[in-house]
């Protein structure tokens, strides 16, 4: 199931699912490792001897975060437990510590109450060789293995240190620690190893009615058992938690403000929540050397035996965008420097990398159908990502930055896209497209590289590379002569989604009409005004618009991706949010009155609705 909140500080990322439970704990970069490979992690509550775990169906939860946070503002209650839950949960900003602050309530009071934490640890993706313990020093659990430490701790209003614990065995019939919680009892093993996971318990005592009882657990997490001791627990007590949760509220308000724009002033406070939780929400997958990711939904690998914690160059390449408007250079400059380390020698973008930069696992083959060797690319990954930082500089004008990145990126990265052309049609040699489904030319990939060709033009005029100058710029207007007279059907009245040249070398026309034919304008190529551009744009209004209740507007037409209703010509596709907001992103450019930015509003509307 995909993550209904997730918390992070560019190192950590921390996955909830639905029912508040923890999925997911990456350390210590965003996106690798999973030390838990997507397995539950369970929260129980044992008051007056009846039990519940927390992702047991008779809670009601409210899940959220505080306003323009990553600290989560969540209530749960159980009416059979006679009790309400608020958690206030978040990464610290700079150290790597996740930190849980409870209130329990009960209306009518309970004399034993417990509260009990469960980790399933996959330490570094395996359950081979990890070890836990309870070291008595610290009044905590530690589990490592490697140079992976994780310190399991915490407090119960002032009493510091856990009050009971479990260290065990999983598999080969064993379920693990956490059944040991369910009659509110740990037994207190001091250390296993292998295939474990530990459970912490804390006793709240006796409460009288609707008065709550505070506890505050943290998972410390390190490389060295003092990152851990020394340099995080006993921080934390030493200055207490309150000033972590207070620093970490106050940085994340003034950084999701960083633009100062006012848009609940043009569109209401809905429309500035949902701004501010997605910029929120895409920091928390940028890891702090640069990586992108396009997901932590680990739930992927039940099926596909892979993830989507990878960086794709083109996602990070619209993400960083969308930061660099939002204010956020210092994120976007490590994404950059990303790509500059990742570029391979000839000069192109694989398909995607690793948190670390590594290439990463691929479905794009290396040979076509005859035999011969092909590149296993989406061109336009290596397009956008040279727009992109054009845009950024544009935007910071931060010349020290960009000079460094001229001859090690924008130059191989320009002349490769140069020498990738098709001389048959003067169009980009085939690539994969955008969605990773069709090979072929597309009208996405060929409205990137022009972007990345008019974005490499405008670098070396600003550097004074008279010859490199020349060089792109004739390449981006050879490129464009060609998509009007290669590309373009007269016979549709617009733009195809792709052609493809066959064997014998007759052009078959892709007449799908696709709503990522927008990035023959979005980038630069053509004018958005464009009578060509405006009538391709008004078909994908008109035909790959949801007639149903869903609304909103499909990738292509006849599009099986999580297809419900079978026909297409009232929904031609399950609906997307980024394919209708690209769509209001033409009706805004092409605006010319406040009249005219009616449709926009009410695609921005439609997504607000369904956030």
């Amino acid at each position: 199931m995909p993550r209904s909140l997730v918390l992070g500080n560019g190192n950590t990322l921390i996955g909830f699912d639905a029912t508040y439970s923890i999925r997911d704990i990456f350390y210590p970069r965003v996106g690798d490792a999973n030390h838990t490979m997507g397995n539950l992690c369970r929260v129980g509550f044992y008051i007056d001897r009846k039990f519940a775990w927390l992702d047991e169906r008779a809670w009601d939860r409210k899940l959220g975060y505080a306003e323009d946070s990553l600290v989560s503002d969540v209530t749960v209650s159980h009416p059979g437990l006679g009790i309400s839950v608020r958690f206030e949960d978040y990464i610290d900003l700079a150290r790597n510590w996740f930190i849980r602050n409870l209130s329990v309530t009960s209306a009518v009071g309970f004399t034993v109450g417990r509260v009990f934490l469960h980790y399933d640890w996959y330490i570094e993706g395996s359950d081979i060789g990890n070890t836990v313990l309870y070291d008595p020093r610290h009044r905590g659990v530690i589990a490592y293995k490697a140079n992976r430490y994780f310190l399991v701790g915490g407090q119960c209003d002032a009493e510091y240190g856990v009050s009971t614990w479990a260290n065990g065995k999983k598999g080969n019939g064993l379920a693990g620690t956490w059944v040991d919680a369910e009659d509110g009892v740990l037994g207190k093993n001091p250390i296993e190893q292998g295939s474990v996971d530990c459970t912490i318990g804390f006793d709240m005592g006796s409460v009288g009615p609707n008065q709550p009882r505070r506890l505050t657990h943290w998972l410390c997490m390190g490389s060295r058992l003092s990152d851990v001791t020394t340099y995080g627990q006993e921080l934390i007590v030493g200055k207490g938690p309150d000033t972590y949760r207070s620093r970490t509220l106050t940085y994340w308000k003034v950084w999701s403000e960083k633009d100062h724009r006012h848009i609940d002033e043009e569109l209401g406070e809905e429309v500035t929540d949902l701004y501010r939780r997605s910029v929120l929400t895409a920091r928390t997958h940028v890891d702090n050397r640069g990586a992108v990711i396009a997901s932590s939904d680990f739930d992927i690998t039940k099926f596909a035996r892979d993830t989507y914690a990878y960086a794709w160059p083109r996602d990070g390449a619209l993400v960083a965008n969308a930061l660099d408007r939002c204010g956020h250079e210092d994120v976007t400059r490590q994404f950059f420097l990303f790509c500059q380390q990742t570029l391979v020698e000839e000069g192109f973008f694989l398909h995607k990398y690793t948190p670390y930069g590594q290439p990463g696992s691929s479905w794009l083959p290396w040979v076509d159908s005859h035999g011969a060797r092909t590149l296993p690319i989406q061109e336009d990954e290596t397009g956008l990502v040279l727009w992109s930082l054009w845009q950024h500089y544009r935007i910071h004008r931060n010349l020290d930055f960009v000079v460094d990145l001229y001859t090690a990126l924008i130059v191989p990265a320009a002349d490769w896209m140069v020498s990738y052309v098709d001389q048959r049609n003067g169009l980009p040699i085939p690539s994969w497209d955008l969605w990773e489904e069709r090979w072929g030319v597309h009208a996405f990939t060929v409205g990137s590289v022009w972007g990345g060709l008019d974005a490499a033009r405008s670098f070396a005029d600003m550097f004074g590379d008279v010859p490199a100058y020349a060089r792109y710029r004739d390449a981006a207007e050879r490129l464009r002569e060609a998509s009007d007279t290669n590309l373009y059907s007269s016979e549709l009245g617009r733009f195809p989604r792709r052609i493809t040249v066959e064997d014998d070398e007759s052009v078959t026309v892709d007449t799908v009409l696709d709503s990522a034919i927008h990035g023959l304008w979005r980038f630069g190529m053509y004018p958005p005004e464009d009578q060509r551009i405006a009538d391709t744009m008004k078909a994908i209004a008109d035909q790959l618009s949801n007639k149903a209740e869903a609304g909103g507007i499909a990738r292509y037409t006849d599009d099986y991706y999580f297809r419900v209703e079978p026909d297409p010509t009232n929904v031609p596709g399950n609906p997307w949010f980024l394919c209708t907001l690209w769509l209001a992103q033409w009706y805004i450019a092409t605006a010319k009155s406040e009249p005219d930015l009616k449709p926009a509003r009410e695609m921005i509307d439609w997504a607000v609705r369904r956030r």
